[in-house]
C-alpha cells in the first residue's frame, strides 16, 4: 500500500501557545450505522480524513495529540484554541467530509474534557485504549501495524 505523503513530513508535537492551557478532549465521531456506505478505513476516504485533520492542524483549528480510524467511527484527543468552539469546528470538519466524501456521520459527536488530575498515567492509559482499538477488534495483530493513525508521540504513517 502506498501512503500519501504530500503533507509535510513534521508536525509541531509540542502543544502550541494558542491551545488553552489544560484543554484536551477525547472526541469519538461515528459513521451512521443505518447507511450504507464505505469504511472509514477505505483507504483512499481514510488518507483524506488523516489529510484534512492535518491540514486543520496546520491552520491553527486544533493540535492533535492523537487521531485514530476505526471503520464505523473514529477516536481523537484534540486540543482547541481559546477562541474556537470546538463544535462548529466538529460540525463544519464533518460537513466537509459529509459534502466532499459522501460521509454520512451519526448526529452528534461524543466528547470527554481530560481534566488535569486525568494527565500522566491517565493519559497514557486512554491513548494506549485508543492505539489499542484496532487490535482489540480483530483488524491487526499489533497496534504499530494500524495505519489510519496520526500518532506524533509514537508512530506516524
Amino acid at each position: 500500500m502506498r501512503i500519501y505523503r504530500g503533507f509535510p513530513q513534521r508536525l509541531h508535537h509540542r502543544v502550541p501557545h494558542w491551545v488553552e492551557s489544560g484543554a484536551l478532549f477525547h472526541i469519538r465521531i461515528a459513521l451512521d450505522r443505518e447507511k450504507e456506505q464505505k469504511a472509514l478505513t477505505d483507504p483512499a476516504l481514510a488518507q483524506g480524513i488523516l489529510d484534512s485533520a492535518k491540514f486543520y492542524e496546520a491552520r491553527l483549528r486544533w493540535h492533535i495529540t492523537l487521531f485514530l480510524l476505526m471503520p464505523d467511527h473514529l477516536h481523537a484527543l484534540l486540543s482547541f484554541a481559546r477562541d474556537e468552539s470546538a463544535s462548529d469546528l466538529i460540525r463544519d470538519w464533518k460537513r466537509f467530509h459529509a459534502r466532499m466524501n459522501h460521509v454520512i456521520w451519526q448526529a452528534g459527536y461524543f466528547d470527554h474534557r481530560l481534566r488535569a488530575d486525568e494527565r500522566g498515567e491517565q493519559l497514557s492509559v486512554k491513548m494506549n485504549y485508543i492505539r489499542q482499538n484496532p487490535v482489540a477488534a480483530g483488524l491487526c495483530p499489533k497496534a504499530e501495524d494500524w495505519p489510519w493513525v496520526i500518532d506524533p508521540f509514537g508512530h506516524e504513517h
